[in-house]
């Protein structure tokens, strides 16, 4: 238990220092949280023509009313977060590949959803707007990375015995324990 919670800390804050270089802001960051700006364009276009996307920027052309997805809107910390949590949790590395795969796509669906509403909120109403990006969004991002991780940990494949113990209370020898006589049997 001490082990995780060392380096998931460690992990945590390797991960959100280098997250704040402004190398990684410039290559990595910015041009992923345009693409997402990019496809809430392309998801509200399917049944809203009047929208476009520049940069990180989502923008209404009937009204000039736009949303700018900034650092903490992108869901990077979310994916951080589960990222620490899954890797230093004791399990096989394909467990963590395939876990935090599906993680992302979880946070960054909802992370969409997020936008698109606070889009369309923000020209109906701006204390709506507020009230749903500061406290209910924020909240539900970080508590999507949280169930994501939850059940993950409950896919986790049982840990290997470490022998001694059984399963099968009939045998209470253990599995490698000898057959009287004189027969071979591989353990």
């Amino acid at each position: 238990m001490i082990r995780f919670f060392v380096l998931f800390l460690v992990l945590l804050i390797g991960l959100f220092t280098l997250e704040v270089l402004e190398p990684v802001q410039q290559h990595v960051i910015f041009p992923f949280t345009a693409g997402i700006a990019k496809v809430c364009s392309w998801l509200v276009q399917m049944f809203d023509s009047d929208v476009i996307s520049s940069g990180k920027i989502l923008r209404s052309l009937s009204n000039g009313f736009a949303v700018e997805i900034q650092p903490g809107c992108n869901g990077v910390e979310a994916l951080i977060i589960l990222f620490a949590a899954m890797f230093a949790f004791p399990a096989p590395l394909k467990s963590k590949l395939i876990g935090f795969g599906i993680g992302f796509i979880a946070i960054q669906a909802l992370n969409l959803v997020r936008i698109i509403s606070l889009f369309y909120l923000g020209q109906w109403d701006m204390t709506w707007f507020e009230w749903f990006h500061l406290y209910l969004w924020q909240a539900l991002i970080i508590l999507d990375a949280l169930v994501v991780w939850l059940i993950w940990l409950r896919m986790l494949p049982p840990p290997a015995s470490s022998g001694g113990t059984d399963d099968n209370p009939d045998d209470s020898a253990g599995p490698d324990s000898a057959v009287s006589g004189d027969t071979d049997v591989p353990a």
